[in-house]
């Protein structure tokens, strides 16, 4: 069998071993150091809940290619376009050649930066914890503005010709969650719907659309009765014309998330970790494809996991939630 060196492999090689299943990727665990939530082959002697670099500089990971994907989207190929002014700026900052990775799933993303194969990448809120946890994901930054706010909420749509008016209509209902480890798509309505009279999965059936997009859509065409999704995805639809606002109604929204995190691997170089970090906050939003799609976004705000994780691990402790491959 032929094999590459890592800056020569071809994305097909890389999304085809995104696929590999936790049990292939093997790796020794470190006994002998704290760990808290994260999985037994890092360490977190500081306290900071993300996984600590290696003590052994032999295992930096110094690559002459990054690879960079975005969360999982309905187009890849559009996100490609729009992200190419900015892999542009990391490429000059960095002064590595960067290479954008389409991924499919939020398992295929969290695994390729578990195996190596993934060296910065933007993970939805709810995945997050599971990409810090099991794969060494160190989230250092979000989406925001100037005055450095961010974040999104939890919608609750549905069609403006339904019955629905208020939540406890939802009963007897079926309604789209996107998946189990969406956080406004599943996680914090499982968590914020009971204290509002309505439990999901009791009170109402759950089917799960597989995407914000998906699910928006399937309230429009009336698939579903209603659906929970992402402010900042709907917005971003609603922009494409994807869907007529007229054609929907909503009745509930929460308090703001965080949104997509950017994480660079645990083990990179941490020279090469400050030039990431300067590219990210160095990135100018006007007057590109990014700045247009991700209206009202002006800079990349620096964050950390401990403290901006904090309602979402929350939301996941209230589910039941543990950061095992099986629950991703």
């Amino acid at each position: 069998m032929v094999t590459f060196p890592l800056r020569k492999r071809p994305l097909v090689w890389l999304a085809a071993c995104s696929v590999l299943p936790f049990a292939a990727l093997t790796a020794q665990a470190q006994d002998d150091c704290p760990h808290g939530d994260l999985d037994a082959i890092y360490c977190d002697t500081n306290g900071d809940m993300v996984a600590d670099r290696p003590d052994d500089k032999s295992q930096w990971a110094n690559p002459d290619t990054l690879i960079f994907a975005y969360t999982p989207v309905e187009d890849p190929a559009i996100y490609s376009d729009i992200w190419a002014p900015f892999i542009e700026h990391l490429e000059d900052v960095t002064g590595r050649d960067v290479r954008f990775f389409a991924v499919q799933s939020n398992a295929a993303q969290v695994e390729a930066m578990r195996s190596g194969r993934l060296h910065i990448a933007g993970f939805s809120t709810g995945p997050t914890p599971f990409a810090v946890n099991l794969a060494g994901a160190v989230p250092f930054a979000l989406m925001g503005s100037d005055d450095g706010r961010f974040g999104y909420t939890l919608q609750l749509f549905t069609h403006v010709d339904s019955d629905i008016h208020e939540i406890k209509d939802l009963k007897g209902k079926r309604v789209a969650h996107t998946s189990p480890t969406s956080n406004s798509g599943n996680q914090a309505p499982r968590a914020l719907f009971p204290e509002l009279g309505i439990v999901p999965g009791e009170d109402y059936e759950v089917v799960y659309s597989g995407s914000h997009d998906q699910s928006m859509l399937g309230v429009v065409a009336q698939d579903y009765d209603a659906a929970p999704v992402a402010s900042e995805v709907v917005e971003r639809m609603a922009a494409r014309g994807l869907y007529d606002e007229d054609d929907v109604r909503l009745i509930f929204e929460s308090d703001r998330f965080p949104t997509t995190s950017y994480n660079y691997a645990h083990d990179l170089d941490p020279e090469l970790v400050k030039k990431i970090k300067e590219a990210f906050f160095s990135f100018d939003f006007a007057g590109t494809e990014l700045g247009e799609e991700f209206d009202g976004v002006e800079k990349f705000v620096p964050i950390t996991y401990k403290d901006n994780w904090r309602v979402i691990r929350q939301i996941q402790s209230a589910n039941g939630v543990s950061y095992t491959p099986d629950n991703l």
